[in-house]
């Protein structure tokens, strides 16, 4: 079954269950993997669902950080809780020594030497990488393994 599937079908059960936070969180998911179909013409595979829920992640904790600073903690709460429910559908992520591992295996292959090689390293990484880690993780990482 693809990630696809499985989102569709978590929907179908939240309906059941009457979760709303749940079936709101998945239903702006599809949304977003629809609004990305239809503008490039494409079915979606695992990968670019992968992406979007990233995307998605990564603007709800950009929301949770400006919702805390304006102390608005009720709406701060609902991004916390809409981060939980999406992130069921990413894949088991990488610890902070696999990264830094993998970081230092592709710099080598690359025969980077120093933060001038930053660009190169990191499209390397991204494509190993993507959906596996948090990428300002692996941009950390990459910094510190070309400053050494």
């Amino acid at each position: 079954m693809s990630l696809k599937d499985q989102i569709t079908e978590d929907m179908k059960t939240a309906m059941r269950a009457k979760d709303s936070t749940r079936l709101g969180t998945i239903r702006l998911l599809l949304a977003a993997a629809k609004q990305k179909e239809v503008d490039e013409r494409v079915v979606l595979d695992d990968a670019a669902m992968i992406a979007i829920v990233d995307k998605l992640i990564k603007q709800r904790k950009d929301s949770v950080a400006a919702y805390t600073q304006a102390s608005r903690m009720d709406l701060a709460d609902k991004e916390s809780a809409e981060i939980v429910v999406l992130q069921a559908y990413l894949p088991q992520r990488l610890s902070a020594e696999e990264v830094s591992a993998a970081v230092q295996a592709i710099v080598a292959g690359l025969g980077a030497k120093g933060p001038g090689d930053m660009g190169k390293v990191m499209a390397a990484v991204k494509t190993q990488l993507a959906g596996k880690a948090d990428m300002a993780m692996v941009s950390q990482a990459v910094k510190a393994a070309l400053a050494s």
